[in-house]
């Protein structure tokens, strides 16, 4: 069972949300408020797999949240998607920079949203290859000087080919077939970069990728 904490202003979106999600049979809303500061103490509280966050908040702002639940060790296996109402929220990037695992927009297809919440769940990131590039080349257009990250010089020849290629916003399935090895392996390497790297998620990688320099903006 999935469990998913809810945080959003609205009541009305909430509501929504919870109907939509509690109707499937592997899924289930265990908590849902209105602010940051209760998402925070919720999730503490709650453990859940997957946190809905509204990326606009009173109390403490989506991307606060997101920052002091992955500094939270035990809040490790919580995985946090942002809510927004735009696919290119001047807040995105600094989302995923502070542990988000990827974002949806508030007017997803029901079908998507269900889908999104088990993909979260998974470890997987929301980042699709089209919304991944138009991310990079808007906020990271012209990036502050790489800056050297703690294991990047520990991958592998082919970790790194790899995690570039999940910075193009490659699935595991399209990377092994650009690179003609089995998924399998292709899991492998990138489950070790994220270990390397002490990534929470593929979307991590992403954001190490861009600011190390290992990819550059259009560089796809």
């Amino acid at each position: 069972m999935i469990r998913v904490l809810l945080a959003d202003d609205q009541p009305l979106i909430r509501a929504g949300f919870r109907a939509l999600l509690d109707s499937e049979a592997d899924i289930t809303v265990v908590g849902e408020v209105g602010n940051g500061s209760e998402a925070v103490d919720r999730a503490r509280a709650l453990k859940p797999d997957v946190a809905l966050l509204d990326v606009k908040m009173p109390l403490l702002d989506g991307i606060q949240a997101t920052r002091r639940i992955g500094a939270d060790p035990e809040l490790d296996e919580v995985r946090v998607v942002i809510l927004t109402n735009y696919a290119l929220d001047e807040y995105v990037f600094a989302a995923l920079r502070a542990g988000a695992s990827g974002f949806l927009l508030k007017d997803i297809e029901p079908v998507e949203l269900i889908q999104s919440v088990r993909v979260a769940a998974r470890g997987d990131a929301l980042l699709s290859p089209a919304v991944t590039r138009r991310l990079i080349e808007e906020y990271v257009a012209t990036p502050p000087r790489p800056v050297a990250s703690p294991g990047l010089e520990r991958l592998t020849e082919r970790e790194r080919e790899v995690m570039a290629l999940v910075a193009a916003g490659m699935s595991n399935e399209e990377i092994a077939t650009h690179l003609v090895i089995s998924y399998a392996t292709v899991k492998t390497h990138v489950s070790r970069a994220m270990t390397k790297l002490g990534a929470r998620d593929r979307a991590q990688l992403v954001v190490y990728a861009y600011e190390t320099g290992l990819v550059t903006p259009g560089g796809f």
